[in-house]
Protein backbone atom coordinates (compact mmCIF):
# COMPACT_ATOMS: atom_id res chain seq x y z
CA UNK A 1 0.00 0.00 0.00
CA UNK A 2 1.12 3.35 -0.99
CA UNK A 3 2.35 4.82 2.18
CA UNK A 4 1.23 8.48 1.28
CA UNK A 5 -2.46 7.21 1.86
CA UNK A 6 -1.79 5.98 5.11
CA UNK A 7 -2.04 9.35 7.24
CA UNK A 8 -4.13 9.48 10.04
CA UNK A 9 -6.54 11.81 10.02
CA UNK A 10 -5.23 13.97 12.81
CA UNK A 11 -2.24 14.11 10.75
CA UNK A 12 -3.69 15.02 7.73
CA UNK A 13 -5.57 17.76 9.37
CA UNK A 14 -2.83 19.01 11.37
CA UNK A 15 -0.91 19.61 7.85
CA UNK A 16 -4.33 21.47 6.38
CA UNK A 17 -4.61 23.51 9.51
CA UNK A 18 -1.09 24.74 9.57
CA UNK A 19 -1.29 25.13 5.44
CA UNK A 20 -4.43 27.06 6.11
CA UNK A 21 -2.77 29.33 9.01
CA UNK A 22 0.43 29.99 6.50
CA UNK A 23 -1.62 31.06 3.70
CA UNK A 24 -3.74 32.97 6.03
CA UNK A 25 -0.74 34.90 7.81
CA UNK A 26 0.51 35.75 4.00
CA UNK A 27 -2.70 37.47 3.14
CA UNK A 28 -3.07 39.12 6.55
CA UNK A 29 0.61 40.41 6.05
CA UNK A 30 0.21 41.56 2.15
CA UNK A 31 -2.77 43.44 3.22
CA UNK A 32 -0.67 45.63 4.66
CA UNK A 33 -0.06 47.75 1.35
CA UNK A 34 -4.12 48.30 1.22
CA UNK A 35 -4.37 49.25 4.80
CA UNK A 36 -1.30 51.94 3.78
CA UNK A 37 -2.68 52.98 0.52
CA UNK A 38 -6.54 53.34 2.33
CA UNK A 39 -4.18 55.55 5.14
CA UNK A 40 -2.59 57.87 2.87
CA UNK A 41 -6.32 59.09 1.62
CA UNK A 42 -5.98 60.98 4.86
CA UNK A 43 -3.12 62.80 3.79
CA UNK A 44 -1.00 61.07 6.85
CA UNK A 45 3.13 60.75 5.38
CA UNK A 46 5.06 57.50 6.05
CA UNK A 47 6.99 58.75 9.04
CA UNK A 48 3.40 59.11 10.75
CA UNK A 49 1.98 55.70 9.04
CA UNK A 50 4.76 53.75 10.53
CA UNK A 51 4.47 55.49 13.78
CA UNK A 52 1.13 54.30 14.04
CA UNK A 53 1.82 50.85 12.93
CA UNK A 54 4.02 50.41 15.35
CA UNK A 55 2.97 51.74 18.84
CA UNK A 56 -0.68 49.64 17.79
CA UNK A 57 1.61 46.70 17.23
CA UNK A 58 4.50 47.44 20.41
CA UNK A 59 2.08 46.33 23.46
CA UNK A 60 2.10 42.76 22.07
CA UNK A 61 5.66 42.38 21.51
CA UNK A 62 6.72 44.11 24.41
CA UNK A 63 4.80 41.76 26.79
CA UNK A 64 6.09 38.81 24.54
CA UNK A 65 9.95 40.38 25.23
CA UNK A 66 9.22 40.43 28.95
CA UNK A 67 7.59 36.74 28.79
CA UNK A 68 10.63 35.58 26.76
CA UNK A 69 13.10 37.62 29.11
CA UNK A 70 12.75 34.86 32.14
CA UNK A 71 13.20 31.72 29.79
CA UNK A 72 16.56 30.59 28.88
CA UNK A 73 20.16 32.73 29.00
CA UNK A 74 20.28 36.46 29.63
CA UNK A 75 21.54 38.40 26.84
CA UNK A 76 25.11 39.24 26.38
CA UNK A 77 26.53 42.19 25.77
CA UNK A 78 26.89 41.49 21.97
CA UNK A 79 23.71 40.18 21.69
CA UNK A 80 21.96 43.10 22.85
CA UNK A 81 24.21 45.30 20.12
CA UNK A 82 22.91 42.45 17.46
CA UNK A 83 19.93 42.53 18.25
CA UNK A 84 19.80 46.80 18.14
CA UNK A 85 21.37 46.31 14.68
CA UNK A 86 18.83 44.04 13.38
CA UNK A 87 15.72 45.89 14.57
CA UNK A 88 17.22 49.20 13.19
CA UNK A 89 17.83 47.04 9.57
CA UNK A 90 15.20 44.36 9.71
CA UNK A 91 11.52 45.78 10.76
CA UNK A 92 12.52 50.18 10.94
CA UNK A 93 14.75 50.34 7.47
CA UNK A 94 13.32 47.67 6.01
CA UNK A 95 9.42 49.00 6.67
CA UNK A 96 9.95 52.67 6.29
CA UNK A 97 11.27 52.27 2.95
CA UNK A 98 8.90 49.73 2.07
CA UNK A 99 5.93 52.83 2.83
CA UNK A 100 7.68 55.41 1.93
CA UNK A 101 7.54 53.99 -2.01
CA UNK A 102 4.01 52.59 -1.14
CA UNK A 103 3.29 56.08 -2.05
CA UNK A 104 4.31 55.93 -5.80
CA UNK A 105 3.38 52.49 -6.90
CA UNK A 106 0.41 49.93 -7.22
CA UNK A 107 0.22 47.57 -4.12
CA UNK A 108 0.35 44.73 -6.65
CA UNK A 109 4.11 46.28 -7.75
CA UNK A 110 5.24 46.68 -4.30
CA UNK A 111 4.19 42.87 -3.18
CA UNK A 112 6.19 41.40 -6.26
CA UNK A 113 9.26 43.40 -5.34
CA UNK A 114 8.88 42.39 -1.90
CA UNK A 115 8.36 38.88 -2.90
CA UNK A 116 12.06 38.91 -4.59
CA UNK A 117 13.21 39.03 -0.96
CA UNK A 118 15.08 35.18 -1.30
CA UNK A 119 16.50 36.20 -4.40
CA UNK A 120 18.57 39.46 -2.97
CA UNK A 121 19.57 36.52 0.10
CA UNK A 122 20.91 34.38 -3.11
CA UNK A 123 22.66 37.79 -4.58
CA UNK A 124 24.11 38.78 -1.41
CA UNK A 125 25.30 35.31 -0.41
CA UNK A 126 26.90 35.07 -3.69
CA UNK A 127 28.45 38.25 -3.37
CA UNK A 128 29.49 38.58 -0.09
CA UNK A 129 30.07 34.98 0.98
CA UNK A 130 30.92 33.83 -2.16
CA UNK A 131 28.25 31.24 -2.32
CA UNK A 132 27.72 29.34 -5.59
CA UNK A 133 24.46 29.92 -7.89
CA UNK A 134 23.61 27.28 -9.76
CA UNK A 135 22.79 27.20 -13.21
CA UNK A 136 18.30 26.33 -11.84
CA UNK A 137 18.85 29.18 -9.67
CA UNK A 138 20.30 31.37 -12.04
CA UNK A 139 17.31 30.56 -14.06
CA UNK A 140 14.88 31.23 -11.40
CA UNK A 141 16.35 34.46 -10.72
CA UNK A 142 16.20 35.28 -14.34
CA UNK A 143 12.80 34.20 -14.46
CA UNK A 144 11.74 36.25 -11.25
CA UNK A 145 13.26 39.45 -12.72
CA UNK A 146 11.42 39.12 -16.05
CA UNK A 147 8.41 39.23 -14.57
CA UNK A 148 9.03 42.34 -12.17
CA UNK A 149 10.43 44.12 -15.25
CA UNK A 150 7.01 43.02 -16.97
CA UNK A 151 5.00 44.54 -14.46
CA UNK A 152 7.29 47.67 -13.91
CA UNK A 153 7.28 48.67 -17.87
CA UNK A 154 3.38 48.44 -17.32
CA UNK A 155 3.43 50.63 -14.10
CA UNK A 156 5.32 52.92 -15.87
CA UNK A 157 2.56 54.80 -17.63
CA UNK A 158 1.25 56.15 -13.93
CA UNK A 159 4.11 58.42 -14.18
CA UNK A 160 7.84 58.82 -13.40
CA UNK A 161 7.41 58.29 -9.56
CA UNK A 162 7.36 54.45 -10.20
CA UNK A 163 10.76 54.59 -10.15
CA UNK A 164 11.59 56.19 -7.21
CA UNK A 165 9.18 54.34 -5.23
CA UNK A 166 10.31 50.93 -6.60
CA UNK A 167 13.67 52.06 -5.83
CA UNK A 168 12.74 52.61 -2.41
CA UNK A 169 10.43 49.17 -2.50
CA UNK A 170 13.62 47.18 -3.60
CA UNK A 171 15.79 48.97 -0.77
CA UNK A 172 13.46 47.34 1.74
CA UNK A 173 13.44 44.28 0.12
CA UNK A 174 17.20 44.03 0.41
CA UNK A 175 17.57 45.37 3.84
CA UNK A 176 15.24 42.60 4.67
CA UNK A 177 16.99 40.21 2.52
CA UNK A 178 20.51 41.31 5.05
CA UNK A 179 18.80 41.00 8.21
CA UNK A 180 17.74 37.19 7.41
CA UNK A 181 21.15 36.56 6.88
CA UNK A 182 22.23 38.45 9.42
CA UNK A 183 19.86 36.99 12.24
CA UNK A 184 20.83 33.39 11.20
CA UNK A 185 22.86 32.72 14.15
CA UNK A 186 20.85 34.41 16.95
CA UNK A 187 17.43 32.53 15.36
CA UNK A 188 18.67 29.08 16.33
CA UNK A 189 20.36 30.25 19.82
CA UNK A 190 17.78 32.76 20.95
CA UNK A 191 14.37 31.24 18.68
CA UNK A 192 12.83 33.33 16.38
CA UNK A 193 9.80 34.88 18.63
CA UNK A 194 12.46 35.73 20.97
CA UNK A 195 14.09 37.60 18.77
CA UNK A 196 11.57 39.00 16.61
CA UNK A 197 9.64 40.43 19.96
CA UNK A 198 12.86 42.50 21.13
CA UNK A 199 13.49 43.22 17.27
CA UNK A 200 9.93 44.84 17.53
CA UNK A 201 10.96 46.97 20.26
CA UNK A 202 13.97 48.14 19.05
CA UNK A 203 12.29 49.03 15.81
CA UNK A 204 9.30 50.81 17.90
CA UNK A 205 11.86 53.12 19.55
CA UNK A 206 12.85 53.95 16.06
CA UNK A 207 9.70 54.72 14.53
CA UNK A 208 8.41 56.86 17.54
CA UNK A 209 11.86 58.30 17.80
CA UNK A 210 11.90 59.57 14.14
CA UNK A 211 8.71 60.63 14.42
CA UNK A 212 8.85 63.60 17.31
CA UNK A 213 12.02 64.47 15.52
CA UNK A 214 10.30 64.73 12.24
CA UNK A 215 7.22 65.94 13.32
CA UNK A 216 5.12 68.27 15.53
CA UNK A 217 3.40 66.34 18.42
CA UNK A 218 0.11 67.95 17.28
CA UNK A 219 0.23 65.12 13.72
CA UNK A 220 -0.80 62.40 16.63
CA UNK A 221 -4.35 63.77 16.71
CA UNK A 222 -5.67 62.64 13.89
CA UNK A 223 -9.39 61.44 12.04
CA UNK A 224 -10.82 58.16 13.90
CA UNK A 225 -10.80 56.48 10.95
CA UNK A 226 -6.70 56.83 10.83
CA UNK A 227 -6.64 54.80 14.14
CA UNK A 228 -9.11 52.10 13.16
CA UNK A 229 -6.78 51.78 9.81
CA UNK A 230 -3.81 51.60 11.83
CA UNK A 231 -5.20 49.40 14.66
CA UNK A 232 -5.51 46.84 11.64
CA UNK A 233 -2.06 48.18 10.13
CA UNK A 234 -0.74 47.02 13.42
CA UNK A 235 -2.19 43.98 14.70
CA UNK A 236 -4.01 42.20 11.97
CA UNK A 237 -1.38 43.47 9.47
CA UNK A 238 1.60 43.12 11.62
CA UNK A 239 1.44 41.18 15.18
CA UNK A 240 -0.73 38.15 13.37
CA UNK A 241 1.28 37.62 10.58
CA UNK A 242 4.52 37.20 12.49
CA UNK A 243 2.77 34.61 14.79
CA UNK A 244 0.67 32.75 12.01
CA UNK A 245 4.01 32.41 10.20
CA UNK A 246 5.50 31.03 13.44
CA UNK A 247 2.38 28.62 13.97
CA UNK A 248 2.56 26.83 10.55
CA UNK A 249 6.24 26.90 9.93
CA UNK A 250 6.20 24.44 13.51
CA UNK A 251 3.50 22.53 12.09
CA UNK A 252 4.21 21.81 8.38
CA UNK A 253 7.71 23.48 8.24
CA UNK A 254 9.39 26.61 6.56
CA UNK A 255 9.85 25.06 3.32
CA UNK A 256 5.68 24.49 2.83
CA UNK A 257 4.63 27.16 4.76
CA UNK A 258 6.94 29.43 2.61
CA UNK A 259 5.35 28.37 -0.40
CA UNK A 260 2.25 28.76 0.53
CA UNK A 261 3.26 32.14 1.48
CA UNK A 262 3.11 32.85 -2.49
CA UNK A 263 -0.38 33.12 -2.27
CA UNK A 264 0.42 36.83 -1.26
CA UNK A 265 1.27 38.62 -4.07
CA UNK A 266 -1.97 37.08 -5.65
CA UNK A 267 -4.53 38.05 -2.81
CA UNK A 268 -3.06 41.49 -2.92
CA UNK A 269 -3.09 42.24 -6.73
CA UNK A 270 -7.24 41.10 -6.07
CA UNK A 271 -7.37 43.05 -2.85
CA UNK A 272 -5.99 46.35 -4.83
CA UNK A 273 -8.73 45.87 -7.90
CA UNK A 274 -11.48 45.02 -4.86
CA UNK A 275 -10.53 47.87 -2.33
CA UNK A 276 -8.88 50.56 -4.40
CA UNK A 277 -9.89 50.25 -7.56
CA UNK A 278 -6.53 49.64 -9.21
CA UNK A 279 -7.09 47.44 -12.15
CA UNK A 280 -5.68 43.75 -13.01
CA UNK A 281 -4.10 43.47 -16.77
CA UNK A 282 -2.92 40.99 -18.44
CA UNK A 283 0.67 42.54 -18.21
CA UNK A 284 0.32 42.53 -13.99
CA UNK A 285 -0.99 38.68 -14.51
CA UNK A 286 1.54 37.37 -16.69
CA UNK A 287 4.29 39.57 -14.55
CA UNK A 288 3.03 37.92 -11.50
CA UNK A 289 2.84 34.45 -12.75
CA UNK A 290 6.78 34.77 -13.53
CA UNK A 291 7.87 36.03 -10.39
CA UNK A 292 5.88 33.18 -8.71
CA UNK A 293 7.81 30.40 -10.76
CA UNK A 294 11.00 32.08 -10.39
CA UNK A 295 10.38 31.84 -6.15
CA UNK A 296 9.06 28.53 -6.85
CA UNK A 297 11.58 26.95 -8.46
CA UNK A 298 14.35 28.84 -6.15
CA UNK A 299 12.63 27.53 -3.00
CA UNK A 300 12.68 24.02 -4.14
CA UNK A 301 16.18 24.19 -4.05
Amino acid sequence: MDKSTTHSPLTRAAFLSGLGIAIGGSVLFSTKAIVAKLLYRYHIDAVTLIAFRMLFSVPVFAAVALWKMRTGAPLTSGDRWRILGLGLVGYYLSSFLDFLGLQYISVGLERLILFLTPTFVLLISSTFLKQHISRKQWMALLTSYCGIVLVFVHDLQGGHNVVLGAALVTGSAAAYAAYLLLSGEMVKRLGSLKLVSYAMCVSTVACVGQFFLLRPPELLIQPLPVYGLSLLNGLLCTVAPVFMTMIAVERIGAGTASQAGMIGPVSTLFLGALLLGEPVTSWQLGGTALVLAGIYLLSKK
